[in-house]
C-alpha cells in the first residue's frame, strides 16, 4: 500500500495538532520553511496545507485523509467522510465559533439590522448561508486577514472566528450572533475510505486520536490499603470503570489503581487518605482508549 497522504493544519492549529499527534503516537518534524514534515512512520505522508483548504484537496484526491475544521468543511461544501470528531483547537479544548460582531457603538442588535449593510468575512459562503437562512440581503467582502480592524471604518459588522472573543473584545467589537459552532476533524477520501488498506490506516489514526484527547483531561492513581479499607476507598473512586485490585506480598494489603478526571484529585485525594490509603500517586497519561 502507498503511504496515506495526510493534510496537516498550517498556522494556528499547526503546534496543537503536532502535539497531539506526538501524544497519539506520531513525532512530525518540520525544518525550517518546509510543508513537508517528517514522520516516523513510512506509512505516512504528510502535507502542511492552509485548513481552508485541506477539505477540498481531500474530496479530490490529492489528499487521502487531513485535519482540518467542520466549518472549512462546510464553507467548501466538500464531500468527504467525516470519520471523527476531535474537539482540541488553538487554545483550548472547548469548539470554536465563527460569530456576528460589530462596534460596541454600533446600533446594529441583530440579524435583521445586517439588511443592506456591508460586512467582511473570510468565510463568504457560511455568511451568505447564514444571511440567507434568515431572509436577510447584505453585501459581503472577502477578507484578506486583520478583519477585526475593518469595522466601523470599512464595513459594518465583520463574520470573524474566535475561542476565546479576546481579540474582538481589544478590538471594541461585540458579539449579536453565532453563525456555525466549530470542531477540528479527521476526514478521508471517499475513494481511500473505500480502500481497505488506507481504511485500517485511518481508523488507527482516529482511535489514537480520540484516545490521547481522551487522556487530556484524565490522571491514573495508584495506592496501596488494608484489605479491610477498599470498600471505603473505593467508595471515594468515581472511577471511568471499577477499581483494579490486586493482592500484595503481604496479604493483608492490596494495590488499588482507576483513571479519574484531573480536575477532582485535589478533592479526592484528602479523603483517600482517611478512608485508609497510602503510598498514593498521581501518574500523568497519554492515551485513554475505552
Amino acid at each position: 500500500m502507498d503511504p496515506i497522504k495526510l493534510g496537516l493544519p498550517k498556522g494556528s492549529l499547526q503546534e496543537s495538532t503536532f502535539a497531539l499527534m506526538k501524544k497519539a503516537g506520531w513525532n512530525f518534524k518540520l525544518s525550517s520553511r518546509s510543508y513537508v514534515p517528517s514522520v516516523d512512520d513510512p506509512a505516512i505522508a504528510a502535507r502542511l496545507i492552509r485548513p481552508q483548504e485541506i477539505a477540498r484537496y481531500v474530496e479530490l484526491g490529492l489528499l487521502d485523509a487531513g485535519l482540518t475544521g467542520y466549518d472549512w468543511i462546510y464553507e467548501n461544501g466538500a464531500d468527504v467522510v467525516e470519520v471523527a470528531e476531535l474537539c482540541y483547537s488553538k487554545a483550548t479544548s472547548n469548539p470554536v465559533r465563527w460569530v456576528v460582531a460589530v462596534p460596541n457603538d454600533s446600533p446594529i442588535q441583530s440579524v435583521k439590522d445586517l439588511q443592506g449593510k456591508r460586512i467582511a468575512t473570510e468565510a463568504v459562503g457560511l455568511t451568505k448561508r447564514y444571511l440567507a437562512d434568515h431572509g436577510v440581503t447584505a453585501e459581503i467582502e472577502f477578507s484578506w486577514g486583520a478583519t477585526e480592524v475593518k469595522a466601523p471604518e470599512l464595513v459594518d459588522a465583520i463574520v470573524e472566528l474566535t475561542e476565546t472573543g479576546s481579540s474582538l473584545r481589544a478590538n471594541q467589537l461585540r458579539i449579536i450572533d453565532t453563525v456555525l459552532t466549530s470542531t477540528t476533524r479527521l476526514i478521508a477520501n471517499k475513494d481511500a475510505w473505500a480502500d481497505a488498506g488506507k481504511h485500517a490506516k485511518i481508523e488507527q489514526m482516529a482511535l489514537l486520536l480520540m484516545g490521547a484527547l481522551n487522556a487530556e483531561t484524565k490522571v491514573l492513581l495508584k495506592m496501596n490499603a488494608k484489605k479491610g479499607d477498599v470498600a471505603a476507598i473505593c467508595g471515594v473512586l468515581p472511577a471511568l470503570h471499577a477499581p483494579t485490585v490486586n493482592p500484595l506480598g503481604d496479604a493483608s494489603w492490596v494495590a488499588i489503581e482507576t483513571v479519574v478526571d484531573e480536575a477532582i484529585v485535589r478533592e479526592i485525594i484528602p479523603q483517600l487518605k482517611a478512608a485508609g490509603a497510602s503510598g498514593i500517586i498521581e501518574l500523568a497519561l497519554n492515551k485513554v482508549v475505552p
